[in-house]
């Protein structure tokens, strides 16, 4: 399974980056992940539009979004699963900027996730959501992390 990080901007402080590299590295084990930065834009539509241009056509898109549904850790795992067992091999994520997602970028989505109801900034939800996906995949092998 190959999966694809698309988000707005550049990680600013050093332990969000120290972070994000540590599940990346942890992911490797499992899959091939990588991320994709895109410069903030004067508008959603703008950054929507180049989102858009960087998911691969065979792959499935899940946007974070604050009206999106919220998973459980377990069921965010199924999630996963069930498209692999479903023969989906790309998974794509993308978060938006500070504003939020356009519209044409979530009705292009495969599924819309929401991380919480609280808000966080979109440089958090990219560490909050790689460990979520580390976490998807050691509860899928029924290894040790979760508990």
């Amino acid at each position: 399974m190959r999966i694809n990080l698309i988000v707005i901007g550049k990680l600013k402080e050093k332990f969000l980056v120290d972070g994000v590299a540590e599940y990346i590295k942890r992911l490797k084990k499992f899959t091939t992940i990588e991320i994709r930065e895109i410069a903030e834009c004067r508008t959603v539509e703008e950054e929507g539009q180049k989102i858009l241009s960087l998911v691969p056509k065979d792959s499935w898109l899940c946007v974070l979004d604050v009206s999106g549904a919220a998973l459980s850790s377990e069921d965010f795992a199924k999630k996963i699963a069930t498209l692999n067992l479903n023969g989906v091999n790309n998974l794509t994520f993308a978060i938006g900027g500070a504003f939020g997602l356009s519209e044409e970028l979530r009705r292009a989505a495969s599924f819309r996730l929401s991380l919480s109801e609280m808000t966080f900034t979109h440089q958090m939800a990219r560490l909050i959501l790689v460990e979520q996906i580390y976490r998807a995949f050691k509860i899928n092998r029924h290894e040790p992390y979760h508990w």
